[in-house]
Parts: C-alpha cells; structure tokens; sequence
C-alpha cells in the first residue's frame, strides 16, 4: 500500500475526491466544499500556517493498481493549550478510509512517527488544524444528514480507529430542540421578572447592516466567555471581523442573539440557517455557476417551510451566569425564530466536558441526535490514559 505525500494538484484532487468514491452507499452523506477543506492547508488563508505557529502534512495511500484508498493529514498547533502537564500533543484529522485495518493503520501510522519526530507524546483525532467549529470528531451514533462544518462517517471507522488504539478523550453532542416546544413555566417566569426588575438587561437579535458592532460584541463575548477554556484559543477583533464577513452571505440577523448590561454585550445564542440544507444541492465546488446555484437554492430554502437552524455557539461571561439571564434570551429568541419559519433547531456539537452547558440543553427539553468522539493515543503505553478536564 504505496503513501504518498499530497504535494501537487493530481493529488489534491485525489485527496478531495476519495469522498466521493467513498460514500456513494451513503445517501445521506453532504460533501463539504472543496475550497473550505483547501483552506485549512493554506497558508494564505490559515493563519496557524502564516504566522508560523503549526505545521501540517497529509497523505494519500493508494492500493497496487494505483487506486487512492485512504487520506489523512496530521499536524501540530503551538497555540492550543496544554490540558494536561507535560503531554504535548499533535492532531490528526480529514481521515478517510476503505473498511480495511492495515489500510487505516498505515495511515495512523504516518501521523504518529512525523508527530513522534516533532517532539509530541500523543495525538488526537480526528480533529481540525484550526478551532473546534468545524471538521472535529469522529460520528459513530445518529448517522443522519450532518450540519454545515461536520463531517459525516460510516460506523465502521468507530473500529478502525479504536482497534489501533485510540481511547475517548471527550465525546461531541449535538443537540435538537422543535421551536415550538413547551418551556419549562420557569423561563417565562424569568423573563418577565427581567422585564420589570432588570431594566439595565437587554435582549435582542443583531443588526446586520452594522458588521462592526457585530464584530465587537462577539469578540468581546467570545473573548471574556470561551476563551479561556482549555483547547480553545483566543480571538482578536480582527479575527472576528473576518468571521462577520464570511458568515454575511449566509446569515440570518434573526439567528444572532445578544444579551446586554447597560449596553455592553455580556452574553450571545449564535446560530445560522443550517448551510447543508442549501449545499446538498450545489455540490462540492463554489466556483462561479457554484455561487450562482447557491444564491438560488438559498433564495429557495429562505421561502420555504420547515426550516432548520443550527447553534454554532452559546455564552455567558462568568460575572453574569447564573442569574437566568440566559433563560430569558431563549424566552425572546423562541418567538422570532417561529415567526421567521424556522421550526426546528441543532446545536452543534456540546463536549461532554461541558456538563454546564448540557443542563441547559436538556432544561429546554433539547434531545441528542448525533455523537462524535474526538479520540487520543497516548505514544507511552505506560502513562495512564486521563479524559479531557471538566470545565467546573
């Protein structure tokens, strides 16, 4: 089984379209876009890679007649975090493979010795070179349509990857919730004490004709509310411009809910129209008539009915959490979300190290539909195997 190093564009191809082979028995299968998965190797448009904080290989493995049967690509992230002491770690991620052990392990094994020659003690995968947004964590339950930035996999990786030896570092939930489920009489009760009571609170979905105060109060949020939890990075106000900018053409103002204190963005529910919904029928590749088709099939999705949203993130910074403020957001999000035709929601992916945040979900009666598992192997057999911490 000849490996080979993706470095010219018949191998990128080949690393790109292997999918496509892959999964023609999967019909519920939604192929990521190409240039989304292209931009992660570079440079121009990871910033990991621009300012010099990781690096990144990948690899296409090939059967005796030429035939691409597998992909991966590993690298390293100087930015994230050590959870535990003294355990550098190296990623490994966009694993695609033919149900064969000694294909995968070939591949497992390339990512181990380049990360073992670098100076890391384990690896973790699959997962993304970039944040947990997107393209992190293996399926092995609910094998329905994936929502935007999530991949899709066919049970049998679950064993490929668990018979080389990797153990659950954390699982991913994603949540869903119909918009016209009953809340719990307590959030009412919430958010009417905060309408007469707490008038320095303030409730509502963002305006997008105003990218910038945008932009601000979701750093601001970002930086004061995730940021400082383990494996998550910090983000500049530029990086949250960008964001803004990317999300402009597929977002709904409707979807981007904030709380404010006297003004001050203290708390935010972000969540799009789900993407995949809309690519399923534009395909792979958004080069021009790609964009054409999509703006077509987003006016189409925009007029129809049931929609589907999906929850990218959900905060509150700490001075402010556990005063049922954000009881009360959902309280004003639930009618606007009905009123602008969307009748269900997913949450995307809540770590099981965040049992916080799964309270919530299950208070407003929101039910898991797809699990992921982003899987570590410690290189020291002896070193006793520890999860991911819990944020407390």
């Amino acid at each position: 089984m000849p490996l080979f190093e993706v470095h010219n564009s018949q191998q990128v191809r080949q690393f790109l379209e292997l999918p496509v082979r892959l999964y023609q028995q999967y019909p519920q299968w939604i192929s990521p876009l190409d240039n989304e998965i292209e931009a992660v190797f570079d440079p121009k448009k990871n910033r990991l890679l621009r300012e010099g904080k990781g690096e990144v290989v990948r690899w296409i493995l090939t059967d005796d007649t030429g035939t691409v049967i597998g992909r991966v690509a590993a690298f390293t992230n100087s930015t994230l975090p050590q959870e535990i002491p003294n355990l550098p770690v190296g990623g490994m991620g966009f694993f695609e493979c033919i149900d064969d052990q000694q294909a995968a392990n070939t591949l497992f094994d390339a990512c181990r010795t380049w990360l073992e020659a670098r100076g890391m003690a384990a690896i973790d995968g699959p997962i993304n070179f970039g944040e947990r947004d997107r393209f992190w964590g293996l399926l092995v339950d609910g094998f329905t349509e994936p929502n935007y930035g999530m991949f899709f996999h066919p049970p049998y990786y679950q064993q490929l990857f668990e018979q080389y030896g990797f153990q659950v570092y954390f699982k991913q939930y994603t949540y869903d919730i119909p918009t016209d489920i009953k809340l719990h009489p307590n959030f009412a009760k919430v958010a009417d004490r905060y309408t007469r009571e707490e008038p320095d609170y303030r409730f509502t979905y963002a305006d997008a004709s105003d990218p910038e105060k945008l932009a601000r109060d979701f750093q601001h949020v970002y930086s004061l509310a995730w940021a400082r939890h383990s494996g998550v990075s910090g983000m500049s106000l530029d990086q949250a411009r960008n964001i803004v900018r990317e999300m402009k053409p597929v977002l709904d103002e409707r979807l981007l809910w904030f709380i404010y204190y006297r003004d001050e963005a203290v708390g935010f529910f972000i969540s799009l129209p789900e993407l995949n919904q809309i690519f399923k029928h534009v395909g792979r590749k958004l080069d021009t008539l790609g964009k054409l088709r999509f703006l077509w099939e987003k006016y189409q999705y925009q007029r129809s009915q049931p929609k589907k949203a999906f929850g990218v993130i959900f905060g509150v910074v700490p001075e402010h959490q556990g005063k049922g403020a954000e009881s009360a957001m959902i309280v004003h999000a639930q009618s606007v979300y009905q009123a602008a035709g969307y009748t269900s929601l997913e949450m995307n992916w809540i770590g099981d190290f965040n049992p916080r945040m799964m309270a919530v979900c299950r208070s407003i009666g929101a039910r898991i539909v797809k699990t992921h598992i982003t899987y570590r192997l410690l290189f020291d057999e002896n070193r006793p195997f520890e999860r991911c911490p819990i944020i407390r």
